[in-house]
This record gives structure tokens, C-alpha cells and sequence, in this order.
């Protein structure tokens, strides 16, 4: 059988026409006659649909509403009026029932009206479903790495949400989250929905860059019909879609001059117009934007509202590039290995020392991405359970730009190590191949962290934490 309905009717004989009628077309029915009667039968089967009488003995049919839904807020309901009873109709509306009926009933329209609430219900099921799953994979759990700018990081997005949960009003900050392409500023975006007061409601994610600019303004705002050539119906902007939950505006730096006008008035007084349309709407919503551009330049050079930059940037989070996070960069291999081989059906694999340290040297100029989308090539191609360096797809014409020269290179497309102990552990990998670029450099430590794509104070780090000593100090 189908969809589960309750039928809640004192007429004995329109009960048994709706059942048999409903059954004919495979739904399950179940009839009762009064609202005490209906209750423990809500209570105990949850039906997907309750399709009951205004007037009923006894219990009324609004008050069946408010009780059912106390007991199950999912429950779909229909009310059948008597005819012209329309603050009956109204009543039920208001007490949280779907649609109504007004008798005499046509079991066409009958079906037309339970097949429309049942798939609303489907929809919400659906919808609320797929909530669910994303915000599994959302919030602070979802950000990787116990590296110092990481942790710190970390800390901030603790601090902001643990200040959101103090606040009397809905009216969050707006919060401005800077980072390099490919960094994870998203995954902070999330965090700060799905781990805050707005996780109930939609995260609407917009990248300001992925349409032309003329279109951006409708995308957002929506519009009405005929308001431009090509707008043959109404539609809902992304902003209308957010209200509730947070908007999450992505390379906000490349909206034009004319929209940022209108997306300075959103952030001052929440209201939003359709293209076309000469009322303005309200709407509640929390706003979060992130760039890998300079937006300070950009203000300098006139290209972007300094009104709106400071509006903007109310609270800003910085998300550190990978090449600056240390060994997370190992942590997050193994985790989008794992991750790609219950994919790809590859189970336990694993790094070898060499691999580690290709890794390791590696800066990695397209950040997190870069390394997500190289290793599930890597994944895929994977012969056996060791992935060697020769199995890094790292790509060579970024080399020189990134920080990984000479020296790394041979490493990276799978070139000798000059490492003869094949259980060599990773601490020795990494002192290994330090030594030979600073020996390549004569110990220019400016060069050496160039081509090992550190920093001079990541290099002088490693060198005290390997204990490396340059060799002419002891000959004399």
C-alpha cells in the first residue's frame, strides 16, 4: 500500500465513500469518527495524512489540529468545511492545517488536494533530509588541522559563536572571511551556520564571481515578471531564499560599484526590492562574505565602497594557507585519502616516507583544493596500498612560482630521493632533503626557503628543531 491517511468523520457514509475511494487508489486508510477517537491513533500510528471533519462530536476539528501536530509537528492535515463556512476554513488555516475542502466534496478534487499535501510532504522530507546531511559534514568538526594558525583560527570562530549564543536580537554580525583560492573559507562559513544560532534555517551560498556581472542583481534579488526582456515569470532572489538562515557571499570583492550600492542598504536595513517591483520586502537573514582579493587596495584604487568595506568587515577571520600550517598538510593527505578510497574502493592506503616529505616540501599554491583534487587522481591511478612520490601528480609548471625548485622537483614527478634506506622515517626524509638544498645553496637561507617553499622563519625553525649546523663552522 501507499501513503497512510486518517479519515476523522462522524458521516458514516462519506467516510466510507472517501476509504474506498482512497483505497481504490492504493493508498492505506484508516477511519475513525470524533477527535478523541483520532488521537491515540495519531499518537501510536503516525499517519502521513489526516483528512478530518470542521465539525465533529465532541473535540473540533481546529482543536484536533493543534493537538495532532503537539504530538507529531510533521503531520499534514486537510480540513473539509461545510459549504460557504470560510472563518472555518480560515481557522483550520491558522491552527496548521495544509489545505482544506469545502462539502459537497468531488473525490477528483479529493485526490488532487491529498496528492498535492502529500507531496509538499515528500519535499519537506526531502529537504530536511539533505539539512541534515550537510550539516553533518559542516560546523568546527569539518576544519582540519591542529597546526598554531589553525588553532588559532579555531579559537576565533569559538569566540564568535560563544558571543552569538550571549545576544538578546537576531541581528548577527556580518563576517568577513579572508584567505588565498582554494584555503577552505567556506568550511568556515559553514562552521559559523551549522555551529550557530542560525542552523535551522538555509545556508545560501552565492560566488559573486561565477555569472557576469549584469545578471548578478537578479540572481540576488530576484525580480518580477517582465522586468527585463528575458523575465517571463517571478522569481525569488537568493537574499528572499536565505531569510532565516545565512547568506553566504563568496568573492565579494568582484561585485561591481552600481550592486554594492544595494548590498550596502541590505546590510543597513535588511530590506531587499526585485528587479521590477516598487515594493520593498524585509528580510532576516545573517550575512557572510569571504575574498582572496585585497579589499583594502581595492578601496585605494576606487574599486571598491569604502562605506561597504567597513560594513563588511565588522568581524573578520583570516584563513591561513596551507604552505603555513606545518604538518597539517600531512593530516589533511591521509584524510582525503581515506575519504577518496571508500570512494574508489581502495581502502587503507597509506603514504610512504618520500611521499611525506614531496608533501611536506611541496607550498602548494592552490591551497587545500589543490592537494584535495591531486590526490584523488592519485587515488584513482593507486596500484597498490603505498603511494610513493613517483604517484604525486604535482604539477610541474607551478613549480617555480610555488617555492618548489630544483631541489623538490625531482621528488615531486618521481625522481630519485638519493635516500637508500627504504624504511627511512619521515623526521630523516625532511633532514635530508634540508641538507641537500642548503648545501645546493651554500646555506643562502633566503634562497633555501624559496625552493623548499617556506619561509625564512619555517627554514630556521627546522634547522634548530633538526639540530643542522653549517659544516664550515667546524673546520678550523
Amino acid at each position: 500500500m501507499g501513503n497512510s491517511i486518517l479519515i476523522v468523520e462522524d458521516d458514516e457514509i462519506l467516510a466510507d465513500n472517501f476509504c474506498i475511494y482512497l483505497q481504490r487508489r492504493q493508498f492505506d486508510v484508516m477511519v475513525c469518527s470524533s477527535a478523541e477517537e483520532a488521537l491515540p491513533i495519531i499518537e501510536a500510528q503516525h499517519p502521513d495524512l489526516v483528512l478530518t471533519d470542521y465539525c465533529l462530536p465532541g473535540m473540533s476539528g481546529c482543536d484536533l489540529i493543534s493537538r495532532a501536530r503537539a504530538v507529531d509537528e510533521q503531520l499534514k492535515v486537510i480540513m473539509i468545511t461545510g459549504h460557504g463556512n470560510v472563518q472555518g476554513a480560515v481557522e483550520a488555516m491558522k491552527a496548521g492545517a495544509s489545505d482544506y475542502l469545502t462539502k459537497p466534496v468531488a473525490l477528483a478534487e479529493l485526490k488532487l488536494v491529498v496528492d498535492k499535501v502529500l507531496e509538499a510532504r515528500r519535499q519537506e522530507q526531502r529537504l530536511s533530509f539533505y539539512q541534515q546531511r550537510e550539516a553533518q559534514d559542516s560546523g568546527l568538526t569539518g576544519l582540519i588541522g591542529d597546526s598554531e594558525p589553525m588553532r588559532n583560527m579555531k579559537d576565533m570562530v569559538c569566540q564568535v559563536l560563544a558571543a552569538e549564543e550571549r545576544m538578546t536580537g537576531e541581528d548577527l554580525p556580518v563576517v568577513l572571511i579572508e584567505g588565498e583560492t582554494g584555503t577552505g573559507k567556506e568550511l568556515v562559513a559553514r562552521a559559523l551556520h551549522f555551529d550557530g544560532a542560525r542552523s535551522k534555517g538555509p545556508f545560501v551560498e552565492f560566488n559573486c564571481a561565477s555569472i557576469p556581472s549584469h545578471l548578478l542583481e537578479a540572481e540576488l534579488f530576484g525580480h518580477e515578471k517582465g522586468a527585463f526582456t528575458d523575465a517571463k515569470d517571478r522569481r525569488v532572489g537568493l537574499v528572499e531564499a536565505a531569510d532565516g538562515g545565512t547568506l553566504f557571499l563568496d568573492e565579494v570583492g568582484e561585485i561591481d560599484l552600481l550592486l554594492q550600492a544595494k548590498l550596502l542598504k541590505l546590510l543597513e536595513d535588511r530590506t531587499i526590492r526585485r528587479l521590477g517591483s516598487v515594493r520593498e520586502r524585509k528580510v532576516n537573514l545573517r550575512i557572510i562574505s569571504a575574498t582572496n582579493c585585497n579589499l583594502e587596495q581595492m578601496v585605494q584604487e576606487g574599486k571598491f565602497r569604502r562605506d561597504l568595506f567597513f560594513r563588511l568587515r565588522i568581524i573578520t577571520i583570516k584563513v591561513p594557507p596551507l604552505r603555513a600550517r606545518g604538518d597539517d598538510v600531512l593530516t589533511l593527505a591521509d584524510h582525503f585519502v581515506t575519504q577518496h578510497g571508500k570512494r574508489y574502493g581502495k581502502p587503507g592506503l597509506r603514504f610512504s616516507p618520500e611521499a611525506k616529505a614531496v608533501l611536506r616540501g611541496y607550498s602548494w599554491p592552490g591551497n587545500v583544493r589543490e592537494l584535495r583534487n591531486m590526490l584523488e587522481q592519485t587515488v584513482l591511478l593507486a596500484a597498490g596500498n603505498t603511494i610513493g612520490p613517483e604517484q604525486l601528480t604535482i604539477c610541474r609548471g607551478l613549480l617555480a612560482g610555488a617555492g618548489v625548485t630544483e631541489a623538490a622537483a625531482p621528488m615531486a614527478n618521481g625522481g630519485p630521493l638519493g635516500l637508500e634506506d627504504e624504511n627511512m622515517s619521515l623526521s630523516d626524509a625532511e633532514r635530508d632533503l634540508v641538507v641537500k638544498v642548503l648545501g645546493k645553496t651554500d646555506w643562502n637561507i633566503s634562497k633555501s626557503a624559496r625552493m623548499l617553499g617556506l619561509t625564512r622563519d619555517m627554514l630556521r625553525y627546522r634547522i634548530d628543531k633538526l639540530g643542522l649546523e653549517r659544516p664550515d663552522r667546524h673546520q678550523h
